[in-house]
């Protein structure tokens, strides 16, 4: 790519047509011909599959996989992995505050990172016609996937030192796993950090924001991007909080009304969402997902930081067939 992001995200702002840039990756099983559980653990099938996936689709930017057990399995938490689903997280690591103490930050390779990264490096030398973004999960998101979503909502009130010390070394890890797919040629990265979406303003303020801002002053700069993802339903009575970040793009769920998202959001920054992955993608037919990206565009290419994107990351047995659906609605939207 012979640009920066600074100045893509900049040229994506002015221009009048966008380019939809959905969370599309794993369906890339499909082109493949392999299984989710091969591609886990593969970094060749996730180059090839990103490539297939870019040549078919005239996204805005290649988004790598959502893989959100990544981190969590190299700090030593167990994964349930399928072959037609994305991996997860099984059981808690974290059980008390001297677990949370006791807690080692792996290096940045351990488990499948290196896989990641190895992905990324390679599929940088095959797409150069568009930004590769990288993924991984947030520190809040993190925590949860360590200490079980529900104990975490409980710590926060609780116990909010194990909290604290979870999401410091959480937010040291990420950092360096960031710079590890910066290193390797990715031109920004996607922070999915949908668990603070379960919280108020004022817990989003505390345990969410100061790590993500973080993270995000370690990493952005003119030549890598920030694109941060946020799915949950509280985010939108937290937008000023949400912002307070200073990530050059935000990314929003289906659980939000795009429109309000819209509303709320300053001008100077990338905002996307938000054709709901499960209900549509998935589970929707061509007709429904040309309807409803139809009807995101129509309630929100006015503002124009507005990109068209799907809600969150798209399932990997979705069809083909309404992917190809909403890029012909993105045409058929600007055709007008």
């Amino acid at each position: 790519m012979q640009t920066t992001m600074k100045q893509w995200v900049s040229d994506t702002l002015a221009a009048s047509r966008k380019k939809a840039v959905p969370v599309l990756s794993f369906p890339c099983i499909q082109l493949l011909g392999v299984t989710v559980r091969d591609l886990v653990y593969d970094s060749d099938l996730q180059a090839k599959g990103m490539k297939l996936v870019a040549d078919r689709c005239d996204t805005g930017a290649a988004v790598s996989m959502m893989d959100l057990s990544v981190e969590a399995e190299a700090f030593g938490a167990s994964i349930h992995v399928a072959d037609d689903e994305v991996p997860t997280v099984v059981g808690a690591l974290l059980e008390s505050p001297e677990d949370a103490e006791a807690l080692k930050v792996p290096a940045v390779g351990t488990g499948r990172t290196g896989v990641y990264i190895e992905a990324i490096e390679k599929v940088c030398k095959l797409i150069t016609d568009r930004p590769v973004i990288a993924g991984v999960i947030g520190p809040f998101s993190l925590a949860g996937r360590l200490m079980g979503m529900s104990e975490l909502m409980i710590n926060c009130y609780e116990e909010p030192e194990m909290v604290e010390t979870t999401l410091e070394k959480a937010t040291e890890f990420i950092t360096e796993y960031i710079k590890g797919f910066k290193a390797v040629g990715a031109h920004g990265v996607c922070i999915a950090e949908p668990a603070a979406g379960l919280l108020s303003p004022s817990l989003i303020e505390e345990f969410a924001v100061p790590y993500l801002q973080r993270i995000i002053s370690a990493v952005q700069d003119d030549d890598f991007m920030v694109l941060l993802h946020n799915c949950g339903n509280s985010v939108a009575k937290a937008l000023p909080q949400w912002y307070q970040c200073g990530a050059a793009a935000y990314h929003f769920g289906n659980a939000v009304d795009m429109k309000d998202i819209m509303a709320g959001s300053p001008s100077d920054v990338l905002v996307m969402g938000n054709v709901d992955p499960a209900g549509q993608f998935r589970n929707g037919t061509p007709e429904t997902v040309r309807a409803r990206t139809l009807e995101v565009m129509g309630d929100c290419c006015g503002y124009p930081n507005f990109v068209i994107s799907s809600g969150c990351d798209i399932p990997p047995a979705s069809s083909w067939e309404n992917i190809d659906a909403f890029f012909a609605a993105v045409d058929e939207f600007y055709a007008k």
